[in-house]
């Protein structure tokens, strides 16, 4: 099976789609760029479909290249024979292949090959094909006896050594035993005797014990981070039954033969000293890669949530970094993210001014027309959310909400930070960032790594190096979604635009700054290093407002200007001069009197691309965050003692895990709605502003459970 079979067959695609991708990607194309602009090539494919193609191409190719150093290997040893390279060519994953491949790997000297350096494989050999004959097993040892080898024991001893190798290197044997494992093995977990878990974290697992298919990512990483401390042990077992299946493959013992004890003996050996650890780690090792899988993609999933939030357009923010010893800082930024103000306030702990707080706020609230408070969720956020309450209660207009703040002080120590607010203590900048993520969380986000934003399940335990491939590619299809105006985007931002990366980000920011804003696209082509490639992935990605040509504020690409400015002049639209609903009501009427497919023969264009530009055409450049709920404003906090079961609330999501979702309903400890009440048609999203009814509070704890309200 090929490359593009194995592909379609694994997404569920048709082979035509998967060849056109793998042939767009080879010339270098972006996902972004594939997934807008080349929609009938690859059949309509979406921008998260391409994403899994490359994803998977990317896989089959290593594969292919491990199986084919694998041959080479095989074949220089003089091992490679047509049943070998059958298994090696029909061998779907890397485990399999690895597998196939271990019983040939070059590795330390084992007591096998010692004992092969003695002369034992023919004896070895006797003993695996238990001959039925009237000898006995010392007259059988007899022939073999030699200086390595100087009495029968000797020979017994080493023979066996030969034998248990051979049937734990048994290809087949330990596939069995891994499947048996995976479908019918136990895994156990107990308390390391004298380990120190003060806060008794693990206490789950101190005697645990669960068959390995129904182990549950979160709990194979929490597994694996208590055993890597210290605190648990861990084995996996597998029955007698499924143990007898998988040896018989390699040794079948004859009772009529004078050596099926050494035979039993070899077998028994080689399943606790070989087999056993063996499958053990690869049981553990499938686990892991699976958990590992599937928090990334978690991971991915909220922050693809989280960065898609819509912006708070046209409001002054007042962020607030809230903290306890040093003060909480403050700053005020305007509708554009411009910082108008800063302060320190002092309203908590040890210092305790409330009072002068409140007189401060409220005057930075008055000088710069403050309409939004936004609140850092750390230290003493609860404490600073009942301050900012009582504030809003003297201003009708003002409301507040809660940030998470995760990565803010990553953001201020970072160069970034300090060449977009060189004058700003690094403290402050924290402030800075809270604020401006309630105006436009995408560009500000972006600005941090995203391993350091908060909204994943055991992010530090799973391979880095997946999790921050698997989150770029995120923020990559969040930013390309959304647009990215050149002439105000930061290069924290540009670097995610189709086909920049991070150097030419800082080119196009540097050129702007000497030559003034872009008039147009076409300017693009002045920026040192971008050359026509890089000009096709990016220019329908990077916005201009008010420039030259009204079209590059939207996401038509140039290469369809010939095509749009068409359908401008039979539509009869004025692109600058007609509002949303006129120009929607010109394109109907034209569809009307000529289809679109007509229409995309005539224009010479897909009707998939025909349509989107027409999209376009009636809303140029339109942010898709802007069809989603604005974030949950406050005016007044609610404490858990004011909470009761039955009282339904509204919240916002702020993290998906597991075994449920984390909903902020204003206090200050998040509830937590278990999937087992999650309708099952019901999907989630970080930022999802849903209805939820408090099932029941634990006060002592501070912990709120929740349920999906029955009317819904």
């Amino acid at each position: 099976m090929d490359e593009i079979t194995r592909i379609a067959s694994a997404l569920r695609l048709k082979k035509s789609q998967v060849t056109a991708t793998v042939a767009l990607l080879d010339e270098g194309n972006t996902v972004p760029f594939i997934a807008r602009y080349r929609k009938e090539v690859t059949g309509g494919l979406d921008d998260e479909q391409v994403q899994l193609l490359a994803a998977r191409l990317k896989h089959e190719r290593a594969l292919a290249e491990r199986r084919q150093t694998v041959l080479n290997a095989l074949a220089e040893q003089e091992v490679l024979t047509p049943q070998l390279q059958s298994q090696v060519d029909s061998a779907e994953t890397l485990t399999d292949l690895e597998e196939i491949y271990a019983p040939f790997k070059r590795r330390r000297q084992t007591r096998a090959d010692v004992a092969r350096e003695a002369g034992l494989q023919p004896f070895a050999d006797l003993i695996l094909e238990q001959p039925v004959t009237d000898a006995t097993a010392a007259e059988l040892s007899f022939d073999y006896l030699n200086p390595q080898a100087p009495t029968a024991a000797h020979v017994f001893s080493g023979a066996r050594d030969i034998v248990a190798q051979m049937i734990a290197d048994n290809t087949l044997t330990r596939q069995s035993l891994r499947r048996h494992a995976m479908q019918s093995g136990v895994l156990t977990c107990t308390r390391r005797e004298g380990s120190d878990d003060p806060k008794a974290v693990y206490k789950l697992y101190y005697d645990f014990e669960q068959p390995v298919s129904s182990i549950r990512p979160h709990q194979t990483l929490a597994i694996n981070r208590g055993e890597n401390e210290g605190i648990l042990s861990v084995s996996v077992s597998i029955s007698e039954h499924d143990w007898l299946l998988a040896l018989r493959i390699a040794a079948r013992p004859n009772r009529l033969s004078p050596l099926v004890d050494e035979l039993r003996k070899a077998t028994e050996d080689a399943r606790k000293r070989l087999l056993q650890p063996a499958i053990e780690r690869a049981v553990r090792r499938e686990l892991t890669d699976s958990a590992e899988n599937h928090a990334i993609a978690i991971f991915a999933q909220n922050l693809q949530g989280l960065l898609s939030q819509p912006p708070l357009i046209g409001h002054v923010v007042l962020g607030i970094d809230p903290g306890f010893r040093t003060g909480c800082k403050v700053a005020v930024v305007d509708p554009t993210g411009k910082l108008l103000d800063t302060a320190t306030i002092y309203p908590h702990q040890p210092q305790k001014n409330r009072d002068d707080a409140l007189k401060r706020l409220a005057l930075l609230v008055r000088r710069h027309d403050v309409t939004v408070i936004a609140i850092g969720n750390g230290t003493a956020s609860r404490e600073t959310e009942q301050l900012v309450a009582e504030l809003t209660r003297t201003f009708d207009t003002l409301h507040y909400l809660t940030v998470n703040e995760a990565g803010a002080s990553v953001y201020s120590a970072s160069d970034l930070a300090r060449s977009e607010l060189p004058e700003l203590d690094v403290t402050l900048r924290g402030a800075v960032s809270i604020a401006r993520r309630v105006l436009d969380p995408l560009a500000e986000l972006v600005k941090i790594d995203p391993q350091s934003i908060g909204v994943g399940l055991y992010q530090h335990d799973v391979n880095q190096m997946r999790l921050s491939e698997a989150l770029a590619d995120v923020v990559t299809l969040v930013v390309n979604r959304v647009g990215v105006d050149v002439n105000t985007a930061s290069p924290a931002l540009l670097q995610y635009v189709a086909g920049i990366g991070p150097s030419l980000s800082q080119k196009i920011v540097a050129y702007r700054d000497e030559e003034g804003p872009f008039a147009n696209r076409s300017r693009l082509h002045k920026v040192s290093g971008l050359g026509p490639k890089t000009f096709e992935q990016a220019a329908g990605f990077l916005r201009i407002r008010d420039g030259d040509n009204p079209l590059d504020a939207s996401a038509i690409h140039p290469e369809s200007y010939k095509t749009a400015q068409a359908l401008l002049e039979m539509a009869a639209i004025d692109l600058v001069g007609m509002d949303s609903a006129e120009k929607q009501a010109r394109i109907d009427t034209l569809l009307q009197k000529t289809s679109l497919k007509q229409l995309s023969a005539e224009l010479e264009t897909g009707e998939p691309t025909l349509t989107d530009i027409c999209e376009q055409l009636v809303r140029p450049g339109r942010d898709p965050r802007e069809d989603l709920p604005t974030p949950l404003l406050r005016d007044d906090v609610v404490d858990i003692e004011q909470l009761s079961a039955g009282l339904q609330v509204q919240g916002t999501v702020r993290n998906i895990v597991d075994f449920g979702v984390f909903i902020d309903i204003g206090v200050k400890r998040d509830g937590l709605l278990h999937r087992s009440q999650i309708p099952r048609k019901v999907t989630l999203n970080v930022g999802d502003i849903i209805d939820v009814v408090i099932k029941s509070v634990d006060t002592q704890r501070n912990r709120i459970s929740l349920a999906w309200p029955k009317n819904k």
